[in-house]
């Protein structure tokens, strides 16, 4: 299987607006839920995708660290759960639960946000600041799962995308390079 990249939106791009159903709480979710917070994480992800379960402790840490820093944190999917049940609703809040997530994991049936954040892979992450200006786009850190990287089996630290929240948070722009996410594509309809 192939690795897809993220599309490494241009950085300053507004944040798209979304209203999606969260698929533990059965409540909707919306951008601006979030108003108040200094910065907001969407993170597109899924359940089969082996670079996501590679990452899915971290996302769940990260997930506890950074909303007790007040960090908006929303994760979505948009693959086409008819062609993959793995990611339809039901298993998606059964995977939240057990991975731990305590950010909303909403499902985006239309695939109509995934397409507004020209969103291509899972994991695909972007970062918005205080204004909702796009701050990071990239990769959540260099590991990849087992035997997917010349680099070869490096740790799951969240490092990239951690020190891109941490300088955010402090006001300051993002670290350069931002490196693209890569991951299994996005299963359109």
């Amino acid at each position: 299987m192939a690795a897809t990249p993220s599309t490494m939106v241009p950085l300053g791009t507004p944040c798209p607006d979304f209203q999606l159903p969260d698929t533990v709480s059965g409540r909707d979710v919306r951008r601006d839920d979030f108003a108040a917070a200094p910065a907001l994480l969407v993170m597109f992800i899924c359940n089969h995708c082996p670079f996501v379960k590679h990452i899915r402790a971290e996302l769940a840490r990260l997930g506890r660290d950074y909303a007790a820093r007040g960090v908006g944190i929303v994760a979505i999917s948009s693959n086409d759960a008819a062609s993959y049940p793995a990611d339809g609703p039901d298993l998606m809040r059964d995977e939240a639960r057990a991975a731990g997530y305590t950010f909303p994991y909403l499902y985006d049936e239309s695939q109509i946000v995934a397409r507004a954040f020209s969103a291509a892979c899972t994991p695909d992450f972007f970062l918005y600041d205080r204004h909702r200006r796009l701050a990071y786009r990239g990769q959540l850190d260099p590991s990849r799962p087992p035997g997917r990287s010349a680099a070869g089996d490096l740790p799951v630290t969240g490092k990239d995308l951690r020190a891109a929240l941490d300088a955010v948070l402090a006001g300051r722009p993002a670290p350069e390079p931002q490196l693209p996410s890569i991951g299994c594509n996005i299963k359109w309809k």
